[in-house]
């Protein structure tokens, strides 16, 4: 309860004034001159002034509030570090039972760091911040962040607390931890694929004098070097870039002896592959109606660097034109298939036949050249089918078909095949879902007696039109009809073209996301997507490698034709690993080394200079026997709230008005009784 005294004017505030100045003016003259009953008067003149102020007498009925103090409990994963969750538990007991004691304390325990696989770093502040939204700056007595110190958000300012109030710290984990980590200096994010990148790193001890430290290196899971280092020093490893698309790079060092984990015994890079340009090699024969198809497919891409040639006056021609007088170039014959075929990522045969412009040795150096990793696509007409089909050529070795001699003349749909429903080339292709599909017919096919390969297409009476197959290291692809231009041209609605031939072309060039079997790995907010792609009925169980080390086993459901899938909560920070027993796919959730793991050794260091700051303290707790809390003591006002074996917390004063009373001086009967008393004073004084 508190009493006090209130104002409310029955005229203007200048009126007011004017009148106690004036009032004030009139005693003074009348001191001044020492009129009889001076003072009664100046005591009527108060008084009158007085009442016009109006004022009253007030109670107030007040309830205090209780102080509020809150406990963040660290659950990162670091916690799970030796008996850092023991010690925990216990202290969060203790803690329980020591601050209820306190009378007027509204204890709040909030729990923050739990590992999420989104958020890096444990962020204990965060929590607090959250905790006391809903309280106001005078009713915080102080926080307690019972962690083990290796707190990632911590405000550089005290003032940023948004309260006055002490934060202690009470840190888990004990004394002397010996811990060896991976720490990465430089790591490109990008590299040319076909090109090498340098990664720069260093191996640190903490806790420890480290003996040198064996180091595997791995991309992809494929291991590039081993070596030994010596702790603290620089080392740089160059890394092959062989493919497009994410290059995941492990760096993993021996463990220390009585280490506390070995969870930052590795560090990761995923260097994104980028191709310079896909040098594309196109030889046209005769032209014909769909030349300019394939052209303007491989020149609108901005990825390809496409060298076209069309052999327009084959060396058997010979009409008795001077040479001098033709504007053709000379087909390079030798340059392009002799010394700089391995420039090339694709080499296509649009049309063509032996017309003596190519000896054999080159068509030799074209299937060594498809062995050895290259790629060759030939888009055939009735040449394929003739004497002097590419067949009748050393490509005999890997072309997927033999020409019966025949071709079919008549009008047929293009149809996916049951593997080339499953083929990332053909597969979902628009239009494809109508029977029959939605695009116009074609009207010729070059028949074959045999196909080797996987037919994605087919024609009339099941007749192969689309053979891919691989043959060595390389890829070649066999396209049976000369017809397709029919689709780019818009023929009966058209069809398809862009997309069959770009991921055609793109598959001849080992893009990873054209893969027939494959096994990936997608990070999708919060979740991990397990896709596997396949030709075959069925997929093994997907066992998955978490980055704490924990496996789990996961059932792929059946999706689109072909493509597998299942999904798992990323609740972990790091590089996951996945394999079915035949592949193996490597994929990082989150930052690849999560500031978690950087560094987890105990320490007092990271949050001292704030507990300092605000009054409180930052102390270890474990003990022999398990922990040794401090006393804790409530205190209504310091500078400090820390001693040797004891931390405070700031008790606070507020309250809330319950009721409130009001009584006018000079209202109703007391209001004239002083009034007329004070004029009844003044005339009795002057009347003596």
């Amino acid at each position: 309860m508190g009493f006090g005294i209130a104002f409310a004017p029955l005229v203007p505030a200048y009126v007011l004034w004017a009148a106690g100045i004036f009032a004030v003016a009139l005693a003074v003259l009348l001191l001044a001159v020492r009129s009889r009953g001076a003072a009664v008067r100046a005591l009527a003149l108060a008084f009158m002034v007085l009442a016009l102020a109006n004022p009253s007498l007030t109670r107030e009925d007040r309830e205090p509030l209780s102080s509020t103090v809150v406990v963040v409990v660290d659950k990162s994963p670091s916690q799970n570090f030796g008996d850092r969750q023991k010690q925990t538990a216990a202290a969060r007991a203790q803690l329980a039972e020591r601050l209820g004691r306190i009378q007027g304390l509204d204890v709040r325990f909030v729990e923050a760091g739990e590992a999420d696989g989104e958020t890096d770093g444990t962020r204990l502040f965060s929590a607090l911040n959250a905790a006391l939204a809903d309280v106001p700056p005078d009713r915080v007595a102080g926080a307690i962040l019972l962690t083990d110190g290796r707190v990632h958000d911590v405000p550089a300012e005290v003032s940023a607390l948004g309260f006055s109030a002490p934060v202690h710290a009470l840190i888990t984990g004990e004394r002397g931890e010996r811990d060896r980590r991976v720490v990465l200096v430089t790591a490109p994010r990008f590299g040319i694929v076909g090109q090498s990148q340098t990664i720069v790193y260093r191996v640190e001890d903490e806790g420890a004098r480290g003996a040198p430290a064996q180091i595997t290196v791995r991309r992809d899971g494929e291991v590039l070097e081993r070596r030994t280092v010596t702790p603290g020093s620089t080392v740089n490893a160059q890394i092959p870039i062989p493919h497009a698309g994410p290059n995941i790079v492990e760096i993993e060092a021996s463990p220390l002896e009585g280490e506390l984990t070995t969870v930052n015994n590795r560090a990761v890079v995923s260097i994104d592959g980028v191709r310079d340009k896909l040098r594309v090699l196109l030889v046209s024969g005769e032209p014909h109606a769909g030349e300019r198809t394939w052209r303007n497919l491989l020149k609108s891409d901005a990825s390809v660097d496409l060298v076209h040639f069309t052999i327009l006056r084959p060396p058997e021609k010979q009409d008795g034109t001077p040479i001098n007088e033709l504007s053709l170039i000379a087909f390079p014959t030798r340059e392009l298939f002799q010394q700089k075929i391995n420039e090339f990522q694709l080499i296509i045969f649009d049309r063509y036949a032996r017309q003596g412009v190519l000896p054999i040795i080159y068509f030799e150096n074209i299937a060594r050249y498809v062995r050895d990793g290259g790629a060759v696509l030939v888009a055939a007409g009735p040449d394929y089918a003739s004497q002097t089909s590419l067949w009748r050529t050393p490509l005999e070795q890997i072309l997927p078909a033999e020409p019966s001699g025949l071709t079919t003349e008549a009008a047929f749909r293009a149809m996916l095949t049951g593997p080339g429903k499953r083929h990332p080339v053909t597969r979902g292709l628009q239009g494809a879902d109508a029977d029959p599909p939605n695009w116009s017919r074609w009207f010729r096919l070059v028949d074959t007696k045999s196909a080797s390969g996987t037919t994605v297409m087919d024609g009339p009476n099941n007749k192969p039109l689309l053979v891919l197959s691989r043959e060595g290291d390389g890829r070649v692809a066999l396209l049976l009809s000369d017809h397709i231009w029919l689709w780019a041209r818009g023929y009966e609605g058209g069809g398809p073209h862009l997309d069959l031939l770009r991921r055609l072309s793109h598959w001849l060039m080992k893009q990873p996301d054209l893969e027939e079997e494959a096994l990936r790995l997608i990070v999708r907010g919060g979740d991990l997507l397990v896709e596997r792609q396949t030709m075959a009925d069925t997929v093994n169980e997907v066992t998955l490698t978490l980055p704490s080390g924990a496996t789990r086993t996961l059932t792929l459901t059946a999706g689109e034709p072909g493509l597998w899938r299942g999904s798992i909560r990323a609740n972990e920070l790091g590089l996951w690993h996945a394999t079915d027993g035949k592949l193996t796919a490597l994929t990082n959730v989150g930052p690849p080394n999560p500031r978690e793991f950087a560094e987890v050794t105990s320490t007092t260091e990271l949050v001292s200079p704030l507990t300092s700051a605000s009054g409180g303290d930052a102390r270890r707790i474990a003990a022999a026997s398990g922990v040794a809390l401090p006393r804790i003591v409530g205190m209504r006002s310091s500078d400090t709230y820390r001693g040797e074996d004891w931390i405070g917390l700031k008790l606070r004063e507020a309250s809330v008005v319950r009721g409130i009373g009001v009584l006018p001086v000079f209202a109703g009967l007391l209001g004239l009784l002083l009034l007329v008393g004070s004029l009844a004073a003044t005339w009795a004084r002057e009347g003596r």
